[in-house]
């Protein structure tokens, strides 16, 4: 602290140094990040670090006193709260983000995004495409990588379906049992706390350990802390936002290790829980876990930088909240594209007594003249019942722009009528 009490209070606000400081903090970067940044008033590097932390010190509080976790609150952490509340809540109304018609189609969507990258992220090894077409058409999956990604996404779909629940022991336990069915080297480890301290966090790549989770003997406690922090009925007086409520469980699951396996696909569930709880409703339509995944590296870094700091979670915070400003600037250009899409499938509905979606299929042959649909294909793409997507496809045969072809002795597939192109210049 010598550095800080050396300089008076105007010289800590003279020559840029405090916005300098907050700038760094805005990131909330890390000591080995300083060392090479262009310092002001020419002060030492060691020196710097001390005044940030000294400021950091200033905006700190405890978030988990059990294990003296806690973060730094810096002006940009409560900004992005605000836009997201502003964004993920109430003025983004469902029916203005979303064509009413195509709500059911952005959701399936999205949820399997989450699914899949949420996986990869604990070394699930499949393509985006064989896993969206595993999921759409309901196959069994034929190895662990896609048993991970099909557990993930029956998680998800468990997790909406029980949003407004409080979190319990059993229901955790039932979340990590979905999560992991069918993945664990032991079978019975599915849906069951760790019974012992065999257990650390290593890189991948180096094999070096970087984590070990507190005693198994704490988890009890830790389950009973988890649950009234999360319901909010532990008699906390301090407000935390919301979002940044549902990062520290995010965290605190990983940090604990409850689970033998399948640890940090259960603790972003759990993320996914909370925000879809306190009314976030936006969460269920974003792929979070996509741009984690792109990022694992700094993601991995926010643990490591956490215990190196003397267990500041401001790290993983910050991170965090970036992380969701990204998959909300994503969903917005992915629904631009749609939008477009959209936009240009309606040139179609000159055909006249045909319906939005049908213009589209009839957009998705003008625009590959090979693509093969199925009536499956169909249901899954436009979220309806395999009725009304069978009738759409027939729609299109009767009037001679699609042909049937049988693709084994019971399912068949359709394609493009040799009538296609000049049924649909005549009419255009």
């Amino acid at each position: 602290m010598d550095a800080y009490m050396r300089l008076t209070s105007s010289e800590r606000m003279s020559n840029g140094l405090s916005a300098w400081i907050d700038r760094f903090n805005d990131n909330y970067e890390y000591w080995n990040s300083l060392k090479y940044k262009t310092r002001p008033l020419e002060i030492p590097a060691q020196e710097l670090w001390t005044l940030v932390k000294a400021s950091r010190l200033n905006n700190r509080i405890g978030v988990w006193p059990r294990y003296g976790i806690h973060l730094c609150l810096t002006n940009k952490m409560q900004r992005i709260c605000h836009e997201l509340d502003m964004n993920f809540g109430g003025s983004w109304g469902s029916n203005s983000l979303f064509p009413v018609e195509s709500k059911n189609q952005y959701l399936v969507s999205s949820l399997m995004e989450e699914a899949i990258s949420s996986s990869q992220m604990e070394g699930a090894a499949t393509t985006r495409k064989v896993a969206k077409e595993m999921l759409r058409k309901r196959m069994t999956p034929k190895d662990k990588s896609q048993q991970m990604i099909y557990n993930n996404y029956q998680t998800i779909q468990f997790i909406v379906d029980n949003k407004n629940k409080p979190l319990t022991q059993e229901l955790l336990l039932s979340v990590h049992a979905l999560m992991t069915e069918g993945t664990l080297e032991n079978a019975d480890d599915a849906g069951r706390f760790r019974s012992n301290d065999n257990v650390v966090v290593a890189n991948g790549i180096t094999n070096e350990v970087v984590h070990v989770p507190p005693t198994h003997l704490d988890i009890p406690e830790f389950i009973t802390h988890l649950c009234a922090f999360f319901n909010e009925t532990g008699g906390d007086r301090m407000f935390i936002h919301p979002i940044i409520r549902g990062i520290i469980i995010h965290f605190m699951l990983a940090y604990m290790h409850p689970f033998i396996d399948g640890n940090g696909r259960t603790a972003r569930a759990l993320f996914y829980w909370y925000m879809l709880k306190k009314g976030y409703w936006l969460t269920e339509y974003l792929s979070i876990s996509r741009i984690i995944v792109r990022s694992k590296n700094t993601y991995e870094k926010t643990f490591l930088y956490t215990e190196a700091d003397g267990n500041d979670m401001g790290y993983f915070v910050a991170y965090n909240l970036r992380v969701l400003e990204l998959a909300f600037k994503e969903l917005q250009q992915y629904i631009s594209r749609k939008n477009a899409i959209k936009r240009k499938s309606s040139q179609f509905l000159r055909i006249g007594n045909i319906n939005e979606r049908q213009a589209e299929i009839i957009q998705t042959y003008f625009d590959a003249p090979e693509t093969m649909l199925t009536v499956k294909d169909v249901q899954v793409k436009f979220g309806i019942t395999p009725t009304t997507a069978k009738s759409d496809i027939i729609k299109l045969v009767n009037m001679g722009l699609l042909s049937e072809i049988y693709l084994n002795k019971i399912k068949k597939g359709y394609i493009k009528s040799e009538k296609f192109d000049k049924l649909i210049k005549s009419d255009l």
